[in-house]
């Protein structure tokens, strides 16, 4: 009972206590009115137990109204904000694997960059399996991170760009080797019209240890030599690692490549699509990562050699199928009369089987060839505006007709052979050219009748792909 007595009394006094402070809140309600003047006028008038009612439901709206005052500001803030990611136009994209060193100074330079120069951009970091506390420098220094789980720097890239929110990507290394306050001289390049813009590290500068020697005067000299002689890109500096690129273009070359051949590719199926393609100066810093790069001089040499080969089967089976067949079919044709002589050396029908070897090896190159240039076409590796025309004009039809007219040129011409052999008894047989001539076009003809239908089979779904092409342009 004791306590029950205490507990009412508490509760009583603190009910008075409430009572007696409404009440003194009560005793003057400010009223704002606007005089003629625009002035606000202040008066105070005793409340009663109606008035103390009111001063509740005053202060209950008062409070109500400056909740939803908040709530509209924070609404409206949560709107600008959203209005502001909606508008981004340039993403820097930096892939990351172990880069706690340098990253923070990375993301920095290009935030920099867009403050300064008024763009509205933003930073994506796409991680490929960092464990050095990467990711949290990248969120304290205000990027974005987005996760690669398969690993490459291909990969890395290419899940950062489809991440991005801008129109413009700006993609550079972590080691902060380049300097992102450049960012601009990108942008306004792509604001000119260009849809590729390479950074040119020969054209800017080069600090002294920033580059291997080998890599300065070997193997990117050679690299992007190559590169322009296969694809007439035309560009300066085909490795550098910091360039932009529109998100439109990015979507177009569909990348299929995880690892350093990436950058290849960009510039690969850039040129073949035909789109502006412009370089600016940068430089090159010596790298702050503190450990070996990940780049590997001969591997990865190779791997881009091998690269371009493959994007290039002109040069690859074309020119040498080429070569050896006109090479071996003029050997054939010179030697078919008789023996020649050329200086001291003789060349007579063991010379001229070669020649027999040396075009079928030449047909065979070729086909393959064409049989790459198809695949290439059909999963859409590279648009061939060329090939796209030959698929439209030459049908299976025409190909295994001039095959089997070759052939059963072979065929009869070998047969009138084996027919004067049998009418000799089968004795002695000097022929041996006219077996060797007849049975390359036998041979002939039969390739020309398989690789048309393989060729056929490769290009069944060309008419889509065509329609495809012409709706990337």
């Amino acid at each position: 009972m004791v306590l029950k007595t205490w507990i009412c009394l508490l509760t009583f006094q603190r009910v008075a206590v409430l009572v007696y402070t409404l009440e003194l809140i009560g005793r003057y309600v400010i009223d704002f009115s606007a005089s003629s003047g625009g002035n606000r006028s202040i008066s105070s008038r005793p409340m009663g137990a109606c008035g103390m009612e009111s001063a509740k439901s005053g202060l209950m709206i008062s409070v109500t109204q400056g909740a939803q005052t908040e709530f509209s500001q924070n609404d409206a803030e949560s709107s600008v904000n959203l209005s502001q990611v909606e508008k981004v136009e340039v993403s820097v994209v930096i892939p990351c694997l172990n880069e706690a060193r340098s990253l923070g100074f990375c993301i920095d330079k290009a935030l920099t960059a867009f403050r300064e120069a008024g763009i509205a951009g933003e930073v994506v970091v796409a991680d490929n399996g960092s464990t050095d506390g990467s990711l949290e420098i990248a969120d304290k220094h205000g990027a974005r991170v987005v996760h690669a789980t398969a690993r490459g720097y291909g990969s890395a890239l290419r899940k950062g760009i489809e991440e991005a929110k801008g129109q413009f990507i700006v993609m550079g290394d972590a080691d902060d080797s380049y300097d992102f306050s450049q960012v601009p001289l990108f942008v306004a390049e792509w604001r000119a019209g260009s849809e590729l813009v390479m950074g040119n590290r020969f054209r800017g500068e080069v600090k002294p240890g920033a580059m291997p020697v080998l890599h300065k005067h070997l193997g990117n000299p050679v690299i992007t030599a190559i590169l322009n002689n296969f694809f007439h890109a035309g560009v300066g500096d085909a490795y550098c690692g910091m360039r932009g690129f529109t998100k439109r273009l990015y979507q177009k070359i569909d990348p299929r490549t995880t690892g350093m051949e990436f950058a290849l590719e960009l510039v690969i199926k850039a040129a073949k699509l035909g789109v502006q393609i412009s370089e600016v100066p940068v430089t090159l810093w010596p790298d702050k990562r503190g450990r070996r790069p990940h780049l590997r001089t001969f591997h990865d040499g190779w791997r881009s050699l091998r690269f371009m080969l493959l994007y290039a089967p002109n040069w690859l089976f074309m020119l040498p199928g080429g070569t050896l067949f006109m090479l071996g079919l003029g050997l054939v044709f010179w030697l078919l009369p008789g023996p020649q002589r050329v200086g001291q050396v003789n060349f007579d029908v063991h010379t001229m089987l070669f020649g027999m070897m040396f075009a079928l090896l030449g047909t065979q190159i070729i086909a393959t060839g064409l049989f790459a240039k198809v695949f290439c076409y059909a999963e859409k590796f590279s648009p061939n505006r060329s090939l796209e025309r030959w698929l439209r004009r030459v049908k299976l039809e025409e190909g295994l007709i001039l095959g089997a007219a070759l052939a059963l040129f072979g065929a009869a011409g070998s047969s009138w052979l084996l027919w004067k052999w049998a009418a000799s008894g089968f004795g002695a047989f000097y022929q041996i050219r006219s077996v060797i001539f007849f049975s390359l076009w036998f041979f002939l003809g039969a390739q020309i009748v398989f690789s048309s239908f393989f060729i056929s089979m490769l290009g069944i779904s060309r008419g889509t792909y065509i329609g495809d092409y012409e709706e990337l342009r």
